[in-house]
């Protein structure tokens, strides 16, 4: 088929937060797109279900938070946020301790005041450790804010998390935690910060309106007669799976999730709770009316658990090391030379995105 007959400019491969920004994107231009995805509901992972009033985040805690002034701008100008400071409490073995690591953190450890005690003990700890130039996770923790709170509040959570010793764990995961000698409980340090009202699923529906979305399609299988309705394609998978495994598979961590109804009001008094040890099988739990604020008489809350991923699974995180990072430049050579397909989100570019570095990433690649 020519293109001048092709009935849709772009087929868009996902109806997740990439693939509607983008969608969102070709419509304002006045071009027409197809969005396909094999979930039978749109929005990805940022997908919400309402349970009696209750907007329960269907694959985990959802934080929209940047600095950037046009995406914030941008999110806005489809749908109200509501402000919601994300400040999680750290669980281990039933002692509560403030998140991110701050004065109130290094106070319920060593009962310093000061950030000046803070630093010491912190640098105390360093140099007793041993710690130099870190070239793992463990060592770049302890660098950071010590051993006592890597023994407390990082490794077992960690571990947990990626499935393996911290040691073998590269520095990077940890850098991008904050660390405050101030007693700030605000996780994030963006400038901006909240959450849609009503839920994401209403910034999803403002993103995809007036485009055509077919669910429970999967372009894999159905590849040849999906790409003979369009000119081009913006695809958000595996790029893995978009090459047919021809450099190998990459690996990821996944997620399992576990809801509850609970006929009481409060469960935990914040929406996210960090269980840091070993022994608790699940990471965190997550009570989701305190996101908007819901005012019900019950509650609904979801244990996270980490677990091995193989292929069929949901894929969440990445695992960039060294093995993984080359099969993955073979995929992005390949990909560098397709003339037809865009590839971008987190799947494509095989890279964890926060949802504000989604969205900027759609806005500005190239259609």
């Amino acid at each position: 088929m020519k293109p001048e007959h092709k009935k849709y400019e772009y087929l868009i491969v996902g109806a997740g937060l990439f693939g509607a920004t983008a969608a969102y994107r070709l419509r304002q231009q006045g071009r027409r797109a197809l969005v396909v995805d094999r979930r039978t509901h749109t929005g990805g992972n940022i997908r919400c279900e309402n349970e009696d009033g209750i907007n329960v985040h269907r694959y985990g805690a959802h934080i929209f938070h940047t600095s950037n002034r046009r995406v914030w701008e941008f999110v806005n100008s489809l749908v109200e946020f509501r402000s919601f400071i994300n400040s999680p409490i750290a669980n281990f073995h039933g002692r509560l301790y403030n998140l991110p690591f701050n004065m109130n953190t290094f106070h319920a450890l060593w009962g310093v005041t000061t950030p000046g005690q803070a630093r010491a003990e912190i640098e105390r700890q360093r140099l007793e450790a041993g710690i130099g130039e870190p070239s793992n996770l463990e060592e770049q923790a302890i660098a950071l804010v010590g051993t006592d709170i890597y023994r407390t509040l990082v490794e077992g959570y960690t571990e947990k998390q990626w499935g393996r010793p911290c040691r073998e764990l590269p520095p990077e995961i940890i850098r991008r935690l904050p660390v405050r000698f101030t007693f700030d409980n605000n996780y994030f340090n963006d400038t901006y910060q909240g959450i849609p009202a009503g839920g994401y699923n209403r910034l999803t529906d403002a993103l995809l309106e007036g485009t055509e979305v077919r669910l429970g399609c999967d372009f894999i299988e159905h590849r040849a007669e999906l790409e003979e309705l369009s000119e081009k394609t913006l695809y958000t998978g595996e790029i893995d799976r978009f090459y047919d495994y021809r450099f190998g598979h990459l690996e990821y961590r996944s997620l399992r999730f576990e809801s509850r109804r609970l006929e009481e009001e409060n469960f935990q008094g914040v929406a996210v709770m960090n269980f840091t040890d070993r022994e608790t099988p699940y990471t965190r739990i997550i009570e989701h009316k305190h996101f908007e604020g819901a005012k019900t008489p019950h509650t609904v809350i979801t244990y996270e658990y980490p677990q091995a991923w193989t292929p069929g699974m949901e894929p969440y995180y990445p695992i960039n090391d060294a093995r993984n990072t080359a099969i993955y430049e073979k995929y992005r050579d390949a990909a560098s030379h397709d003339g037809r397909t865009v590839f971008g989100g987190r799947l494509a570019e095989y890279r964890y995105y926060d949802m504000h570095q989604v969205i900027e990433r759609a806005l500005d690649i190239e259609l």
